[in-house]
């Protein structure tokens, strides 16, 4: 396991370096001459008609609605792997990350409803401070090497897929538009036949995919957020199968590790690329002190690190869990505060909670920003002067 769970964390660390420059490389087009092109890039219709059927959306909407299903596919294979033969295998392997990301979804959300209370269009941003950036938070981690020991980069990492569950989670009860019955039966039926594959083993990856193409039409159709259709999707594909001349496969391990690049280095990206392209020229700044970014902004950058410590610490001196080998209570907060990098999470939940780009004129996208640099610096300069505990080989 430690050589996959090494594997795994290289591939995303490398993923939020480039984030990292993808997102300054966004910032400097939108803020130029170049912003006119940069925008009508974002907004280049993309129609796909047969007959009387058509999907017509902007390019942005087809990356968000789209690009990023991929994006939650992998997730729900790294969920899947994680929870049959990973560190989220069984109650001692689950119990730390998972009371950790309570706390840092939980205390987050309290937060940002402290600010919000009484605006009930505003309310509908609270998820977007409880999700964790694991391509992000990991580069960090990449930046400073052998002095950080692999358990804590592995909590940090299941920490995060954990967020993801709860991410999952919240888009499919609380972001789900009125519901078109034929659509959700159609995409009922896609499940059923992913099911009677995955019951008998069918190991063709390229049928799978047929009926996840259809299942995600059906579900765009209906609804739901399209993206939902990728997890779907990725409980369905059977970790063990037979090919045609009857030797075991694993479609679900194949798959990802066919998609994880892809996913990691240009999916990723160019969900970046075109969400974190906030124009300061006109920009208010004064509108930054407004109750949804502050909101946003405290909820991520002192929220998270509170929730996650805490919650971390209790369970600990309780005695219902155990702080990973070789690291420190230090190194614990450090990480706590690195979970405060929302981005693609966060920019994601914030497309969905907040529809129009405008409403709040970027500043809640700003907030985000923000907030994961903070997160992401203090974190870096925590962990960096933080000595391991004594008589510990990282």
């Amino acid at each position: 396991m430690n050589t996959l769970a090494k594997g795994f964390i290289k591939k995303e660390s490398s993923s939020g370096i480039v984030l990292i420059f993808i997102t300054i490389l966004a910032l400097l087009i939108s803020n130029s001459f170049l912003s006119v092109y940069y925008n009508a890039f974002l907004n280049t219709v993309i129609n796909i008609s047969i007959n009387d059927f058509s999907i017509n959306k902007p390019l942005y909407l087809w990356i968000n609605d789209g690009l990023m299903t991929l994006f939650f596919l992998i997730v729900g294979l790294e969920i899947k792997r994680e929870v049959a033969a990973g560190h989220l295998s069984s109650i001692s392997k689950i119990s730390l990350p998972l009371f950790a990301a309570l706390g840092g979804m939980i205390v987050p959300a309290l937060i940002y409803f402290a600010f919000n209370y009484e605006d009930s269009q505003a309310l509908r941003g609270w998820a977007i401070p409880t999700a964790t950036d694991i391509a992000f938070a990991l580069g960090i981690l990449a930046l400073l090497g052998k002095r950080i020991p692999l358990s804590l980069k592995i909590f940090l990492m299941a920490l995060a897929i954990i967020d993801d569950i709860g991410a999952i989670l919240i888009i499919a009860l609380f972001y789900t538009s009125s519901l078109s019955i034929i659509s959700v039966y159609v995409g009922l039926v896609c499940v059923a036949i992913l099911f009677i594959m995955n019951r008998c083993k069918v190991g063709l990856i390229s049928l799978y995919m047929v009926v996840g193409v259809i299942l995600w039409v059906a579900v765009l159709k209906s609804g739901v957020h399209a993206t939902l259709a990728g997890i779907l999707l990725a409980f369905m594909i059977p970790l063990e199968a037979r090919d045609k001349r009857g030797r075991h496969v694993s479609p679900a391990k194949t798959l990802r590790k066919n998609l994880h690049l892809w996913v990691a280095f240009f999916i990723l990206p160019l969900f970046a690329f075109v969400n974190a392209g906030i124009d300061f020229r006109n920009l208010d700044f004064s509108l930054m002190l407004e109750d949804v970014p502050l909101g946003i902004f405290f909820a991520l950058f002192l929220g998270k690190q509170f929730g996650v410590f805490l919650f971390t610490y209790v369970s600990v001196k309780l005695n219902w869990t155990k702080l990973p080998k070789c690291t420190s209570w230090a190194q614990i907060y450090g990480v706590s505060v690195l979970a405060g990098i929302g981005f693609t999470m966060s920019l994601f939940i914030d497309s969905l909670a907040f529809v129009d780009h405008n409403m709040y004129l970027s500043t809640d996208r700003l907030a985000i920003l923000c907030a994961s640099v903070f997160s992401g610096t203090l974190g870096y300069l925590i962990l960096r002067f933080t000595k391991p505990p004594k008589n510990c080989n990282i």
